[in-house]
């Protein structure tokens, strides 16, 4: 799939249907409205569709495939507690920023009354919400895949993909049949995302022209939170921890690794980026090429500090856009979704967009609010994706550090 095509259709489809909407706003356009809400529902449907297969065969392959290396605890051990880490900051930078700046505030968009007629919006004591939490988290897995339970399928599948490292090679069909599973659903989302111009401006040209045209000013403010905290853990808190982890100064490693960064902005996609990443990690930085060849990958996989961040600000500010008061269990529940989406999302362009609709549907919120994000997703997965391959290489250079200080 041409991404860059792809990404060019659905900006051009969001401008004229933004035009579009200004145009209609406030006139008798009901035929026209009921075509784009036929086409916006099918995008949607499409992709929640995809999402429960996408995400279990994501997760349980990349811990699985943490079997390769069980030889070595040290490195898999030291790579996971970074990458966890570094996500739950990025996570807790995202949701505090939009709890400060409050990008959605003050909007309760008529779009999504009748989605959130089922919210629940129940306030739990803490008690009662790790009660409430750990009892819905484990449950029959077919049941969660056929009622479409986030939380427990995401924990079947952690489960399952720890268990698949354990037994190691005595069951190497079962891990090939969730490796092809996800090369499938990668193909499918091909496909689907192919309709996105489409759908994209279906909903939007039903969001402008039915809606208060308000929505515009607290994009952009979203914009420019999002864009802040991104910068800030791109270029202060990663560099901090590499600097009180190794010793290494920020700017060594930023001048050291400008190459990929710029790569990985302009291209969008960790994946794409990797060969590069490898590169300067054994070249430029000096990265053992087994470590490099361990971390590197594997966080192009579950290292997503740029997406998790991204994700929670976003889940923040729909919830606003609903004029919903989400409570602390029910943050706690998106700073987790938010981190197991992370690690689920394929390091391509856009398809990140299939576990936000997870997020959002992790505490209730509407999947058709990504019709407000999707046609700023280029623009802001250019500098996450940059944060992402960022956390990568640190990673490696805090493995390498660790190994070192074992052996001397």
């Amino acid at each position: 799939m041409n991404t860059r095509g792809l990404n060019g259709q659905i900006f051009f489809a969001a401008i004229a249907a933004v035009l579009l909407g200004f145009f209609a706003h406030g006139q008798e356009v009901s035929t026209a409205l009921y075509a784009a809400q036929l086409i916006g529902t099918l995008f949607i449907d499409l992709l929640k569709m995809v999402m429960i297969p996408l995400v279990f065969c994501a997760i349980t392959t990349g811990i699985a495939n943490l079997r390769l290396h069980h030889q070595r605890h040290l490195v898999w051990k030291t790579t996971l507690l970074f990458f966890a880490t570094t996500t739950v900051i990025a996570v807790v930078i995202g949701i505090g920023a939009s709890h400060i700046f409050q990008p959605g505030a003050g909007l309760q968009l008529h779009l999504f009354a009748d989605s959130m007629q089922q919210f629940d919006a129940k306030q739990l004591s803490v008690p009662e919400f790790f009660t409430q939490f750990l009892h819905g988290v484990f449950m029959n897995p077919f049941k969660a895949l056929a009622e479409g339970s986030i939380l427990p399928i995401v924990a079947f599948a952690l489960l399952l993909g720890i268990a698949l490292v354990q037994t190691a090679d005595r069951a190497p069909h079962l891990l090939s049949l969730f490796e092809e599973g996800l090369g499938v659903c990668m193909q499918m989302i091909g496909w689907i995302m192919r309709l996105a111009p489409i759908g994209v401006a279906a909903l939007l040209f039903k969001l402008v022209a039915t809606q208060d045209l308000s929505l515009f000013a607290s994009l952009t403010k979203f914009i420019l939170v999002v864009t802040g905290t991104t910068l800030l853990h791109g270029l202060v808190v990663l560099p901090l921890l590499l600097f009180l982890l190794t010793g290494k100064r920020p700017w060594w490693f930023l001048r050291q690794a400008r190459e990929v960064l710029l790569t990985a902005f302009a291209t969008s996609s960790s994946n794409a980026t990797l060969p590069v990443t490898m590169r300067c990690a054994t070249q430029n930085m000096q990265v053992k090429p087994d470590i490099a060849g361990f971390v590197v990958p594997l966080g192009a996989t579950l290292n997503m500090d740029g997406t998790a961040l991204y994700e929670a600000a976003a889940a923040l500010f729909v919830a606003q856009l609903a004029g919903i008061d989400l409570s602390f269990g029910q943050q706690l529940v998106v700073c987790f979704t938010t981190m197991i989406a992370a690690m689920g999302a394929p390091g391509i362009p856009s398809a990140g967009m299939v576990t936000m609709v997870m997020v959002l549907q992790s505490v209730g919120l509407p999947a058709e609010a990504i019709a407000i994000l999707l046609p700023i997703d280029r623009l802001l997965d250019t500098m996450r994706t940059a944060v992402n391959v960022e956390g990568d290489m640190i990673g490696s250079l805090v493995v390498q550090h660790r190994l070192e200080q074992r052996l001397v």
